[in-house]
C-alpha cells in the first residue's frame, strides 16, 4: 500500500476506478437497449466490433503518441472523449430514436478514445511509482480496476429501472470528475523529443515484440484465449433466454467475474507471485476456459454466478503475470509502442472477441456459441504450451532472474 502514499498514484487509481465504473454502467445500458430493440445476437457483436474497428486504423499511431507525449494528458483527453460519447448516448436516448446505427457511430467515437488511451494508461504507471514497488502497484490498480469492475454493472442494471438515461447521466458525471482528477496528477517522465515520424518508428513496437519470444507468447495469449472463450457480449440474451432473468441479474451476472479479480488482485497484492511464473500464467487461463464451459452448461443463476467468479479469478492472475512480463521486458523509450501493439491484442480479444461471440451464437446457437468458446481456450492453452516452452517453463520474472545473476557474479568477484 506504500504506492498509495504517492499523490499521483492516488490520484491516477481514483481517476481509473470512476472512469472505470462509468464504462461498465454505460456498456449494461447500451448493450441491454440494444438487445431490446433488435433481439439480435449479431448486434450484440456488432458493440464489440464497432468499439475495436479503430484500433486497427489508429492503434500504430496511438503508441507513437504515448512516446512522444505527456501520457498523463493523453488518458485525460481520451477520458474527456468518452464523457462526450456518454451524453451522446443519453441525448440518442432522449430524442426516443428506435434506430441503433448512431449507437454504433458513437461507440465507434468510443473506441478511437480508447485505442489512443490503452497505451498510454498501460505505459504511464511505471512512470509514477519506484521501480521497488512497481509490482505491488500493479497488483492494486488490477485490484481498484477489478472493483470497479464490480460496481460498474450492479449500479448499471439497478439505474436502468429508471431509464437508461440516468444511466448515462450519473456516468457522465463521474468521467467529468476522473478528468479533474487525472488533471491533478503529475508524470515524472519527460516526453521524448518528437522526431519525424516514419513507418519505420511506428512498427518499432512490433519488430520488438516480435524479437521477445515471451512477450510475443504472453500477449497472444490473452488474444487467442479471450477471443474464443470471452462470452461477456453474450450476457444479455443468456440472462434473458437461459435464465429468464432482468437487468438487475444481468447486472450480477457481469458483476461475478470482477469480484473474483478482485479477490485474485488482492491476494497477489499480499503474496505477489515469485516462482512458478509460466505455470501460473496458464493454469490461469486454463481456468477461464472451464468456467466458461462450465457457465454455458447451466441453467442455473448460482452456478452461472459462481462460473463468472472464477472465470474472473483465472484471468486476473494471468493478467497480473502478463502486465509485468511486457512491462519488465520492454524499455521505456518504445513502451508506448509497444503497449500500443498489446492494446491491439487485448482489444482484438475483447472487442472482436464479442463480434465473433455473437457472430458464432448466430451460427450455433447461444449456449453451443458458449460452450465452444470455452473449449477453445482450453486447447489455446494447451498449445502455447507447446509454442511457447521458455514461457510454460519460467520461474521467475526476467528483471528477478537478472537480479540474482548480478548477486551471484557480485558474490564470486568478492571471493
Amino acid at each position: 500500500m506504500s504506492a498509495l502514499r504517492n499523490r499521483n498514484v492516488s490520484f491516477y487509481l481514483l481517476a481509473r476506478f470512476l472512469g472505470t465504473i462509468a464504462v461498465q454502467m454505460m456498456n449494461v445500458a447500451v448493450g441491454w437497449q440494444i438487445y431490446a430493440l433488435t433481439h439480435s445476437l449479431f448486434d450484440l457483436g456488432l458493440i464489440g466490433l464497432a468499439q475495436f474497428a479503430p484500433f486497427l486504423v489508429l492503434i500504430l499511431w496511438a503508441g507513437h503518441v504515448a512516446d512522444s507525449h505527456d501520457r498523463r494528458v493523453i488518458v485525460m483527453l481520451c477520458m474527456a472523449i468518452q464523457l462526450l460519447c456518454n451524453l451522446g448516448l443519453m441525448a440518442l436516448t432522449l430524442s426516443g430514436t428506435g434506430a441503433v446505427w448512431p449507437a454504433f457511430a458513437v461507440l465507434v467515437l468510443y473506441g478511437s478514445a480508447r485505442a489512443f488511451m490503452m497505451p498510454a494508461q498501460q505505459a504511464v504507471l511505471r512512470n509514477l511509482v519506484p521501480d521497488q514497488v512497481f509490482a505491488r502497484a500493479v497488483a492494486l490498480n488490477s485490484s481498484t480496476m477489478t472493483v470497479a469492475r464490480i460496481l460498474g454493472p450492479v449500479v448499471g442494471g439497478l439505474l436502468y429501472g429508471f431509464g437508461a438515461n440516468v444511466v448515462y447521466l450519473i456516468s457522465s458525471v463521474m468521467l467529468a470528475v476522473s478528468v479533474l482528477l487525472m488533471a491533478g496528477t503529475h508524470s515524472t517522465r519527460r516526453a521524448a523529443a518528437k522526431g519525424p515520424v516514419s513507418w519505420h518508428t511506428l512498427l518499432e513496437g512490433l519488430r520488438f515484440v516480435r524479437s521477445r519470444p515471451v512477450v510475443l507468447g504472453a500477449i497472444s495469449l490473452d488474444l487467442f484465449a479471450v477471443l474464443f472463450g470471452g462470452a461477456t457480449a453474450l450476457l444479455p440474451a443468456y440472462a434473458q433466454d437461459v435464465l429468464h432473468a432482468g437487468p438487475a441479474s444481468l447486472g450480477l451476472l457481469r458483476t461475478a467475474p470482477g469480484a473474483g479479480a478482485a479477490l485474485g488482485s488482492v491476494a497477489l497484492a499480499i503474496w505477489p507471485v515469485q516462482r512458478r511464473v509460466g505455470a501460473w500464467m496458464f493454469g490461469g487461463v486454463a481456468l477461464f476456459g472451464l468456467s466458461t464451459v462450465i457457465m454455458g452448461l447451466s441453467t442455473s443463476f448460482a452456478v452461472a454466478l459462481a462460473a463468472l467468479f472464477l472465470l474472473g479469478l483465472g484471468d486476473s492472475v494471468s493478467v497480473y503475470i502478463r502486465h509485468l512480463l511486457v512491462q519488465y521486458e520492454t524499455p521505456d523509450a518504445i513502451r508506448g509502442r509497444v503497449s500500443a501493439v498489446n492494446s491491439v491484442f487485448i482489444g482484438a480479444s475483447n472487442e472482436l472477441g464479442e463480434f465473433e461471440s455473437g457472430l458464432t451464437a448466430g451460427w450455433f446457437g447461444l449456449v453451443r456459441a458458449i460452450v465452444i468458446g470455452g473449449a477453445a481456450t482450453l486447447c489455446v492453452t494447451a498449445s502455447w504450451m507447446r509454442l511457447f516452452p521458455v514461457l510454460s517453463r519460467m520461474d521467475r520474472f526476467p528483471h528477478h532472474a537478472r537480479d540474482a545473476s548480478h548477486a551471484n557474479s557480485n558474490t564470486t568477484d568478492k571471493s
